[in-house]
């Protein structure tokens, strides 16, 4: 399901929700949409069926924060073969390599999303990653 907030014109901001990718806990949205673009909140590995870690390690937590940014691009008429920009928040920068070969899994071929990665001092849940997208909207 995909909800929108002022749907009037391409220029206008909408809100994008799915039930396929965990609520917004706080002030914000899952993702927003204007224009062309939709800019996709970080996504913590949160299972959106048991509300629960994805786990036990960083790769399995860096694989659900990238399927629920797929399921959020989804609803807002992007995907992930329209990406163009991630940001990918580590909780500890030594995890990267193991996060960048779940990531290459999604992504691989044709134009690859520029990205920045940084450590962070924490993540929100004790979470060891949290990924942002902005994709292209074509649909």
């Amino acid at each position: 399901m995909t909800t929108a907030d002022h749907a009037h014109a391409d220029d206008s901001v909408r809100a994008v929700h799915t039930d396929a990718a965990p609520a917004a806990v706080g002030a914000y949205s899952q993702a927003v949409r204007v224009g062309g673009l939709v800019f996709v909140s970080g996504q913590l590995p949160i299972d959106p069926a048991t509300g629960e870690f994805a786990g036990p390690g960083v790769r399995e937590e860096a694989a659900q924060s990238l399927r629920n940014g797929a399921a959020i691009l989804d609803a807002a008429g992007s995907g992930v073969a329209h990406v163009v920009k991630t940001t990918v928040l580590l909780a500890d920068i030594a995890d990267f390599a193991v996060v960048n070969e779940v990531y290459a899994e999604v992504f691989s071929g044709g134009v690859l999303p520029a990205r920045a990665a940084y450590q962070v001092a924490a993540l929100p849940k004790g979470a060891r990653v949290e990924i942002e997208f902005v994709g292209a909207v074509v649909r």
